[in-house]
């Protein structure tokens, strides 16, 4: 059957121009507006998402915004025809993009020790002092012809014990250099557990089904509550739960598997307390589930396998204490207030705002939202991708964003309609957070936690109450860093667009 696009707006119920843009991959298209489509295209959902499509898109973006590559003059037109016609040649230049960051961030993290680290020049030092007595002891045995037997041995027993000692600065040295490395593959490995949960789209049925089991296990202690599961934790796993165990450490909580201890600083409150015994149960009994999960293309190194069974412990954790169906429906019924789900489950808002984000079962899906964590400076400590949304992968978002605004008003949650260059729209709803102080000298800092969704799901949600969302004139213009974003005349820029064609200059920046 043969439908214009006329006839195709007119059936689903969206203006002509709408569509288009939804042809031409500038606006994204989800929920009901995406049934109608695929109903009346007669076409699977799946066809019509382009979920890693738009991935795809926004690396590529990325990779043209290098200040490298900014002199090309390529941008999001050439990136969307690229992935339209040679994907293949697109995954390639994303993937050589990654590696030129990682080998980039590798050079840099040995430049910067080498220039400011003590201990390493302090090596140096002892390999240059270590060379030097040897090479004056050999030319003393070399030149000088009549040393005795004792004087000799005496020489040699001393190039021994220098050349030993140059070999234990030597494996210092060369340890502080693979320290060095693997820190700076920090960026890549986040990457790759970035592409292992968007390639399920963050959510993993049998981990799902794990959870439900450790429940049921755990209630048979008595009503899941905290005590319940420190009763499991001790009766079935032999780990004791004990309080302001380590007062001085800098740690909030940790697990002793010698004293077989479980300890948490007074300080830390319930909903973390439950949220971390039952995380050490999914860790104790889901060793085949956490190993099968990691057997991913997307993680290629150890350090990315260890990283995403530390998430995926987490995942059947939220799955324990928060099941899915009932979950889902008190989230649709409460219109996925966040702060009223963390009442109704005695949890923190970051723990439900985690177990949102994996609403995805097919057949049963939430509101879909992105996730996003900052701490007070601004740095990015935690990142879970929403398709179509452009996030940064390190560094710092853009400063307009609720997710700094949040820290401004500590404790109040803040909400936003903001507006990309390409016309995409998006509700923001980010709150800060704080451990509670443990005393006068402890620095409680806050994080600032973040939700995004597309507009097109914000009424489904408490956040839209009293927005005109159909007004795009009241929207807060943002970008997704002052590096990609396209507006130069934005009064909050910090940093030079490398926009295409354009030559960073002074008056890009503000004052």
């Amino acid at each position: 059957m043969r439908l214009s696009q006329a006839a195709l707006a007119r059936s689903v119920d969206v203006s002509p121009s709408y569509l288009n843009l939804i042809e031409a991959n500038k606006r994204q298209v989800g929920g009901t507006l995406l049934q109608r489509i695929a109903a009346e295209l007669d076409i699977p959902i799946d066809e019509l998402t382009g979920e890693s499509e738009h991935r795809l898109i926004h690396e590529l973006v990325e990779t043209f915004a290098d200040p490298a590559l900014a002199d090309v003059g390529l941008g999001m037109e050439t990136a969307r025809s690229l992935v339209a016609t040679q994907p293949d040649i697109a995954r390639i230049i994303a993937k050589l993009y990654r590696a030129y960051m990682a080998a980039s961030a590798s050079a840099d993290a040995y430049a910067n020790r080498l220039r400011a680290d003590p201990l390493l020049s302090q090596l140096l030092h002892q390999v240059l002092s270590g060379i030097t007595a040897v090479r004056s002891s050999a030319e003393i045995l070399e030149d000088v012809d009549d040393l005795s037997s004792a004087e000799r041995a005496q020489f040699v027993s001393s190039i021994s014990k220098e050349t030993r000692g140059l070999s234990a600065v030597a494996q210092n040295l060369i340890g502080q250099f693979d320290h060095a490395s693997t820190v700076s593959k920090s960026a890549s490995v986040r990457r790759e557990l970035d592409d292992m949960i968007f390639a399920a789209r963050n959510y993993f049925p049998a981990l799902e089904h794990r959870g439900a089991e450790i429940a049921r296990d755990m209630q048979s202690s008595g009503a899941l509550g905290e005590a319940a599961i420190a009763h499991h934790l001790a009766a079935v796993h032999g780990v004791h739960v004990e309080r302001n165990a380590r007062p001085n450490s800098g740690r909030a909580f940790g697990h002793d598997a010698e004293r077989g201890v479980l300890w948490f600083r007074n300080t830390v409150p319930q909903s973390t307390r439950q949220f971390q015994m039952v995380r050490l149960i999914s860790e104790l009994t889901s060793d085949d589930e956490l190993t099968e999960a990691v057997k991913v293309p997307h993680l290629s190194s150890q350090t990315a396998r260890h990283l995403a069974r530390s998430y995926l412990a987490s995942y059947i954790a939220g799955a324990a204490l928060f099941p899915y169906e009932r979950f889902l429906d008190d989230a649709e019924t409460l219109r996925y207030d966040v702060e009223a789900l963390s009442e109704r489950y005695n949890a923190s808002f970051e723990q439900i705002a985690h177990r949102l984000v994996t609403l995805r079962a097919e057949g049963a899906e939430g509101v879909p939202f992105g996730f996003l964590r900052s701490d007070p400076a601004g740095r990015l400590t935690k990142h879970f991708p929403l398709p179509g949304l452009l996030l940064p992968h390190t560094g710092h978002a853009c400063p307009l964003w609720a997710l700094y605004g949040a820290f401004r008003s500590s404790g109040q949650l803040v909400r936003q309609v903001v507006r990309f260059s390409d016309g995409s729209r998006f509700l923001f709803v980010a709150k800060a957070v704080s451990r509670r102080a443990s005393g006068f000298a402890d620095q409680a800092l806050p994080h600032s936690i973040l939700l995004v969704t597309d507009i097109l799901h914000a009424d489904r949600t408490v956040y839209a109450d009293g927005l005109d969302l159909g007004d795009a004139d009241a929207d807060v213009p943002v970008g997704p860093t002052c590096r990609l974003c396209t507006r130069t005349d934005c009064v909050s820029r910090e940093e030079a667009p490398f926009a295409p064609g354009d030559e960073p200059t002074l008056s890009t920046v503000k004052a």
